[in-house]
C-alpha cells in the first residue's frame, strides 16, 4: 500500500516536506530510500554545499557537520563546516570525491530560495542540484539525486537575501535533514537484502488407493 499521498501532496517529480512537520525526518528518510539504488555496491555519497559566511547559504555545511557527529554507515558525507565545498574549491572536490569512491551515487545538497510560501521546505528528487543558479554563478551540476531547502523568497537581490537569512530557520532545516538522511541510513542496509523466499513443504505422503 503507498502510504505517500497520506504524508504530502505530490505535484511534480519532487516531494515537499515542510521542516515543522513531526513526521519531517521520517518523510525524508522514505524520499531518500526511494530514490536511493536497490541491491547496489555503489558507494552512497552526501555532498553538502555551501558556505559558513552567508547564513542563507550554510545549510549544507551544517548539515554535514551535523551527520558527523552521527553514525551514518554506510553513507559517506562530504561539505561541513570545517570543510566546505562551494564556488571556488567545487570542481577540486567533486574530481576528489569520484577518485577516492568508484562510481558514486551522489545526493547533492544545498540551500535555494523559493515562493515565500514556499520558505521552510525541504525538496528531495531525481536529478542533480544547481549551486549557484540562484545568484548567477555558473557551476557543476551535482548528485544523482537532491535534497534542497527553501531557506528565503527568491526574485530580488538574491545574493542580498541569501545573506540576510535567519539562522534560526537554517540551523532548524539543517537537523531535520540530517535526522533525516540519519533515519534512512538505519533502514538503507535493509533495502540492500534480497527478498527471503519461504514456502512450506507438504510432509504428508500421498494415499495410494487400495
Amino acid at each position: 500500500m503507498n502510504l505517500k499521498n497520506h504524508f504530502f501532496e505530490r505535484k511534480s517529480s519532487v516531494a515537499k516536506i515542510n521542516h515543522e512537520d513531526e513526521l519531517a525526518a521520517g518523510k525524508l528518510a522514505t524520499e531518500i530510500l526511494d530514490l536511493l539504488p536497490n541491491f547496489t555496491a555503489r558507494p552512497i555519497v552526501f555532498v553538502c554545499i555551501g558556505t559558513d559566511r552567508s547564513t542563507g547559504d550554510s545549510l549544507g555545511p551544517l548539515i554535514g557537520t551535523l551527520l558527523e557527529e552521527k553514525d551514518i554507515m554506510p553513507f559517506h558525507v562530504y561539505g561541513t563546516l570545517d570543510d566546505p565545498i562551494h564556488a571556488v574549491n567545487m570542481e577540486e572536490k567533486l574530481a576528489e570525491i569520484k577518485q577516492k569512491h568508484f562510481n558514486p551515487f551522489i545526493i547533492g545538497i544545498d540551500a535555494c530560495l523559493g515562493r515565500l510560501k514556499s520558505v521552510g521546505s525541504i525538496q528531495v528528487g531525481n536529478g542533480p542540484v544547481k549551486p549557484g543558479a540562484g545568484v548567477n554563478k555558473d557551476l557543476p551540476e551535482v548528485g544523482n539525486i537532491h535534497i534542497t531547502g527553501i531557506v528565503n523568497v527568491s526574485g530580488f537581490m538574491e545574493f542580498f537575501v541569501l545573506q540576510n537569512t535567519r539562522l534560526n530557520l537554517v540551523l532548524k532545516m539543517a537537523k531535520t535533514i540530517a535526522n533525516g538522511i540519519f533515519e534512512s541510513s538505519l533502514q538503507f542496509p535493509k533495502k540492500q537484502e534480497w527478498p527471503k523466499l519461504s514456502w512450506e513443504l507438504d510432509t504428508e505422503q500421498p494415499t495410494v488407493a487400495e
